[in-house]
């Protein structure tokens, strides 16, 4: 009589993956349904978040950045002073005026007219204006920093990032005056 070969090793095995794969998502679906993640704005980021996001979006605006097709002039600082007071002020505060409720938006909204880090950096001020372009003109995911491509003109986003860079430098009257509403 001859014997049976036990074909039934590699059903077994696909079985164990497929019951594992299952197991694997319904953890997940389990974790996620259950209110575990951190969704709140004062809830700790999770491990590594902040790093995690960060490589491929300075990955990409190093890619993607141009250079200014302009040069700075008072001109071009009012007319950036008139579109940041516009469209960014509200999150980012102006020159002594922050704005109280940007510390608890998730990530907090930077004020853009502040001194910050060791080196007392105003700003992006020390950010190429390519780099700030970019961040004007498509936004940041997850951030609340909305793109603006489609909502100002490829000078205004220029002029908007060539006031950004300048912010740590004396800003001309007429300039202080638009950004205070004045």
């Amino acid at each position: 009589m001859a014997k049976k070969s036990s074909g039934g090793g590699f059903g077994k095995l696909l079985l164990g993956f497929v019951l594992g794969v299952a197991a694997v998502a319904a953890g997940g679906y389990a974790y996620l349904y259950f209110g575990k993640l951190p969704v709140a704005v004062s809830d700790a980021t999770f491990p590594l978040e902040k790093q995690l996001v960060g490589i491929p979006l300075h990955n990409r605006i190093d890619s993607e950045k141009k250079d200014p097709p302009f040069g700075i002039s008072e001109d071009v600082f009012e007319g950036g002073a008139r579109v940041y007071r516009a469209q960014c002020a509200a999150c980012h505060g102006t020159p002594g005026h922050d704005v109280g409720y940007a510390k608890y938006m998730y990530p907090s909204a930077p004020p853009l007219w502040k001194k910050h880090g060791s080196k007392g950096v105003v700003g992006v001020s020390d950010d190429e204006p390519g780099e700030t372009y970019w961040r004007v003109a498509n936004g940041i995911r997850l951030t609340g920093m909305p793109a603006f491509k489609h909502v100002l003109s490829d000078t205004q986003m220029w002029q908007v990032s060539l006031l950004l860079k300048n912010a740590d430098k004396e800003i001309p009257d007429p300039v202080e005056r638009i950004l205070q509403g004045r």
